[in-house]
């Protein structure tokens, strides 16, 4: 396994980040289980889910491919693939390891997908150019990534925008693009890639929504990258945290996610 690079992602393992990120897959799972029907995947298939975390789409997919296929989750974090195993369906397994460099076979998967790891960690053609190693001729090479502008609540206010601006800046500060999802369909097609397919797709969330600590929750699993870079003081984002939740809790409020690209195509020779 290679661990010569393993991205910039820094979001860090915290209390409460892997139900933050089971909150963020259910809320996007008809989305994500429209784009699956789309591609076709079918009984039989295998199937790798890359950064998977606690679990990823792995749950669509091993619904999907059956008892005669499987589906693989690869991960870099012990914990997230512990908590992911203790109740993985039978056709389904997790393995730890570097979504820029797998141990994995080449050419031995139907269909490879990634969720916000181009973003997020950086270098998405390196990434392209390992999904495509393990990718068999004709399979399929799917990605959704964000694009992070369409952060929007109103009523607007203040600690909302706080916390916006320092999610932005601090992933920005790192490397990432949380606008990757405009270039997405671009990048798909010149890493070689046929058949390219663009679906994107916008969440809206109300004060009874499961999703309504989305800001808050994420900036707080990045506290440590925002206080490094100066974005918000202790007390500035201790202060940001309160009156930007006890504005979504107001149920005239309401905000839209960031938008998600999902792209996808087909290996050729």
């Amino acid at each position: 396994m290679s661990t010569t690079f393993a991205g910039h992602y820094p979001i860090e393992s915290r209390t409460g980040e892997i139900e933050r990120l089971r909150l963020q897959a259910e809320a996007m799972a008809p989305d994500t289980g429209t784009m699956l029907d789309r591609i076709g995947v079918e009984p039989g298939w295998r199937c790798l889910d890359i950064g998977c975390g606690p679990g990823g789409i792995t749950g669509l997919l091993s619904a999907r491919v059956g008892i005669g296929g499987q589906v693989v989750g690869l991960d870099m974090n012990e914990e997230f693939l512990a908590h992911a195993r203790a109740s993985a369906p039978a056709n389904v397994e997790f393995r730890r390891g570097d979504a820029y460099g797998s141990n994995l076979p080449a050419a031995s998967f139907d269909l490879v997908h990634m969720r916000f790891v181009a973003s997020t960690a950086g270098d998405p053609e390196r990434l392209l150019r390992e999904a495509l190693r393990l990718t068999r001729v004709g399979g399929i090479v799917a990605l959704q990534e964000p694009d992070g502008s369409t952060l929007h609540c109103h009523p607007p206010h203040p600690a909302w925008d706080r916390l916006k601006s320092a999610l932005l800046r601090a992933f920005a500060g790192v490397g990432a693009d949380l606008t990757l999802a405009r270039r997405l369909y671009a990048v798909a097609r010149e890493a070689g890639l046929a058949d390219v397919q663009y679906r994107p797709f916008l969440i809206g969330v109300r004060s009874i929504d499961p999703m309504v600590d989305y800001l808050p929750s994420t900036v707080e699993s990045l506290r440590g990258t925002v206080l490094r870079l100066g974005l918000l003081s202790e007390t500035e984002l201790a202060a940001a945290l309160a009156q930007c939740r006890a504005h979504l809790r107001d149920p005239g409020t309401a905000f839209t996610m960031y938008t998600v690209a999902q792209v996808w195509g087909r290996k050729q020779t």
